[in-house]
């Protein structure tokens, strides 16, 4: 049955589930963990993980059982504090954590020795593999096996050792070295290294029965390289085909058959090993579902008839029939599952974000500026906990409920109302589209006193005086407040801004990058591993140059050049302003008093924009599309002698005031949609949730000055903009994403908008006893969130309300503690 809920949505009543699922009697309305152990990702899909949940810590990545199969070992590889847990699978209960802080770090490869005395762990930003001994469930950490960090030409060498298999007899360990293209044979006994290059981004091994010879999936293609280790240096013999981006593999019980997850392909290729012939097997919801399942770990029950799956983009486990190769069925499991293990009967998931981000008040903690209270577990990018999720395989009846309620937690929503197409093609009154990306801020710090939607007047940071046209925008429009940013951060906030998913090549590497654990930046340019899809098939813009639909290109994806913004995608830089600078806080975004700048930063944003607008105006050559980023919200904190946070504020406000303007008394607005948003709200807290962020649709169609509360993302926003412009959409997320139909009405107001000049003055910049300045400025803000993102958001609060102040703890998810804790399915 259908109910609606307060704000309108259609909820479903779920009812006769297989038990272990837990599910919601209405689908929440807001993002986070639910009292009843759901949860609402920030893109709207419902999470009821199936049987006993465990929790663990920051992103679990991997996980391997022992071989008597009574315990699991679980790499965390999180930017906060990274960890190697013990679990005892038939408790559930984890049993040791050992930790480890930047710059000391865990990854992806995981190892048992074939008694269960010994394991190891890939330390990947420290060259090396970490080993323990075990024993009576108690690991204790021995001394490391050192890869090599220099190259024989005497350069510096990152092998970012990921997978790992140790071969049969025990002497020799296989590692993937993920950033150096090439595989590593170390040799337990002596502890020598031999390296040999592989395929681009080599992320896990498999070997044969026998040991001689390792299979080695590369994430940055699509291909398998064929290791042979029959003699001291391993020698590539040959290259198999897989799809897109393989991430881990699994060798068939008969071991004639690999078995890989092809993670932006969303298949399994299934590799006959004799014949080196590839098929695959689709683990798509539908056969015509676009890309966004992103499979990333297998395993196999006991037999070897039946192959799992973790579909990451879907939050199931796919059941596969070897023997027809098609999915039986799929189970509901936690946000984002990531690896597999089976033993007894019972399926042991890793998933890397569980619930999502949980409530965060500091209840009982006397100082809110205390260590705990500005800890890792209250920035957006650390603080969530991944859980496991333990159950018996369901079989007939059962699996057939619990894919309907995948299927139910997944369900696409349809475009309603007059303005916005239903699907691609259909007529509409908008006919030109502006797309403005901004920087970092949640929706409270802005809007939280607008005196109309979800707002907390406490975590508002910038007011009328700092932000005037973002709050008189929302009034005069339409107040979007539930809006939430799909990533924790910038690295893959670029990623779903631009291609509505974020892969699982970057998934797994932003947080090492953001914590300082040498792993680089998996967003904003060109380099085929980041791609959701075919590189040259990922980007929105890519999707607009192949239907024909003309667009412009003022920020997005560049770099400098010679003094010119050059885009490393050649159909981006064909249509991109070359004079517009992209991200550079030391160039300004309006055209106003903003200091100091750099002398080659020629002009403001705001005026080469409207330049080339104007031209474009009166050649009639406006583009349907146009992309546009105002990056200086993101702010320099307190650094000495750097404008101050209300300054880049009010700079950046300022500037969308003016391009608001500037078409509004144009010939284009009557068909017009400027859409607005920010990359990810990481800068702060809110009390909703720490993904909520700000958003505006601005139109003559939405000049309404109502309230809509639908629930929004950026995958809604960029569906929107696809709707409007005549594509399909990209990914399974932006397909299923609600579009923003809410928020016009068919009655145009076609009354112009004249930007406000920020009250706070431009010009000001931080004193040497600015809060925080000498702890500040040693960060590097040249390139985005090479920051600790923490200490920046206490120093833009104190900046803001006094040095004595103190800044709230970020709040996520205001409507219950969303314990993970599910029943088991034993019933």
């Amino acid at each position: 049955m259908t109910i609606k809920t307060s704000t309108g949505l259609v909820a479903l009543l779920l009812l006769g589930l297989v038990g272990g699922i837990a599910a919601a009697a209405i689908a929440p309305n807001v993002a986070g963990p639910q009292q009843d152990g759901t949860a609402l990702t920030p893109v709207g899909q419902l999470v009821t993980p199936i049987g006993r949940q465990t929790n663990l810590g920051d992103l679990p990545l991997n996980s391997t059982l022992s071989p008597d199969g009574k315990t699991l070992l679980v790499s965390n590889n999180g930017q906060g504090t990274q960890s190697l847990q013990v679990v005892d699978v038939a408790a559930g209960a984890v049993l040791q954590t050992l930790p480890y802080t930047s710059p000391e770090s865990l990854y992806m490869g995981l190892a048992w020795s074939q008694d269960g005395t010994k394991a190891f762990a890939s330390a990947a930003a420290n060259s090396k593999i970490r080993t323990y001994s075990y024993a009576d469930g108690v690991l204790t950490e021995g001394a490391s096996l050192p890869l090599p960090t220099v190259a024989p030409d005497g350069t510096a060498l990152n092998l970012f050792p990921a997978g790992l298999a140790l071969t049969p007899d025990g002497t020799r360990l296989v590692v993937a070295d993920q950033l150096a293209d090439a595989v590593s044979v170390i040799d337990l006994g002596t502890g020598a290294v031999v390296t040999t290059p592989v395929g681009h981004r080599p992320l896990w091994v498999t070997l044969a029965a026998d040991g001689l010879t390792a299979y080695v999936t590369n994430q940055g293609a699509a291909t398998v390289s064929v290791v042979s280790l029959a003699d001291a240096a391993p020698a590539v013999t040959g290259t198999l085909m897989a799809g897109l981006h393989p991430n881990k593999s699994v060798l068939a019980s008969d071991g004639g058959h690999l078995y890989v997850a092809d993670g932006d392909a969303d298949t399994i290729s299934v590799i006959d090993l004799a014949a080196g012939t590839t098929s695959s097997i689709s683990v798509s919801p539908s056969e015509d579902s676009p890309v966004g399942s992103n499979p990333t770990g297998l395993a196999l029950n006991t037999d070897g008839s039946k192959l799992f799956v973790s579909n990451s983009g879907n939050n199931d486990v796919a059941i596969v029939d070897l023997g027809t190769q098609t999915v039986d069925g799929v189970v509901p499991v936690g946000w984002y599952p990531t690896s597999l293990s089976f033993a007894d009967g019972r399926l042991h998931t890793t998933n890397a974000k569980g619930l999502g981000a949980g409530p965060n008040n500091a209840a009982g903690r006397p100082d809110p500026e205390s260590s705990a209270a500005t800890a890792e577990n209250q920035y957006s990018g650390s603080m969530i906990t991944g859980t496991l999720s333990s159950f018996e395989v369901p079989v007939a009846e059962d699996l057939k409920r619990a894919t309907r309620q995948v299927a139910s937690n997944n369900r696409s929503a349809k475009a309603e109302g007059e303005v916005i197409p239903r699907k691609p093609g259909q007529d509409s009154p908008i006919k030109h589209v502006i797309y403005v990306v901004k920087e970092n801020r949640t929706y409270d710090q802005v809007l939280g006193s607008l005196g109309r939607g979800n707002g907390d007047p406490a975590l508002n940071l910038f007011g009328d005086e700092s932000a005037p046209n973002v709050r008189a925008l929302s009034k005069q429009f339409t107040t979007i407040d539930n809006f939430y940013a799909d990533a924790e951060v910038s690295a893959n906030g670029w990623n779903w801004v631009a291609s509505a998913n974020s892969n699982p090549y970057a998934e797994q590497m932003w947080p090492a990058n953001y914590s300082g654990r040498k792993a680089p930046y998996p967003s904003e340019n060109a380099d085929p591993e980041i791609a959701a899809q075919e590189p040259d098939n990922t980007y929105v813009w890519q999707r607009l140059a192949r239907a024909g639909v003309s667009f412009r290109n003022y920020g997005f994806f560049v770099s400098l050049a010679e003094g010119q913004a050059v885009a490393k995608d050649p159909v981006l830089d064909a249509q991109t302003d070359h004079a517009y600078r992209g991200y550079d806080l030391s160039c300004p975004d309006s055209a106003g008093t903003f200091a100091p700048l750099k002398a080659d930063c020629g002009t403001s944003r705001i005026d080469e924009w409207s330049r080339d607008f104007a031209a474009n105006v009166a050649a009639d050559t406006v583009p349907t599309v146009q992309f546009v980023r105002l990056p200086n919200d993101h702010t320099q904190a307190t650094r000495v002698g750097k404008p101050t946070p209300k300054a880049y504020v009010a700079d950046n406000d300022f500037a969308l005031g003016q391009l608001v303007d500037t078409v509004s008394h144009s010939p284009i607005w009557g068909d017009t949609a400027i859409f607005v948003t920010e990359d990810d709200a990481q800068n702060g807290p809110d009390h909703v949730d720490a993904h909520r962020t700000v958003a505006l649709a601005i139109s003559p169609y939405t000049q309404t000055g109502k309230v809509d509360s639908t629930f929004y993302s950026t995958a809604s926003m960029v569906h929107t903009i696809g709707l409007l412009a005549g594509i399909q959409p990209m990914t399974q997320f932006d397909a299923f994403a609600t579009p923003m139909s809410a928020s016009f009405t068919s009655t145009p107001d076609n009354k112009p908008y004249s930007a406000i000049r920020p009250s706070y003055d431009m010009t000001t910049v931080n004193a040497a006893n600015a809060p925080l300045a000498g702890q500040v400025e040693g960060e590097n803000t040249d390139t985005e969130d090479r920051i600790d993102e923490q200490l920046y958001n206490r120093a833009i609060w104190k900046s803001v309300r006094g040095a004595g102040s103190t800044m709230p703890t970020p709040k996520h998810q205001v409507i219950g503690s969303g314990a993970a804790a599910g029943t088991d399915d034993d019933d």
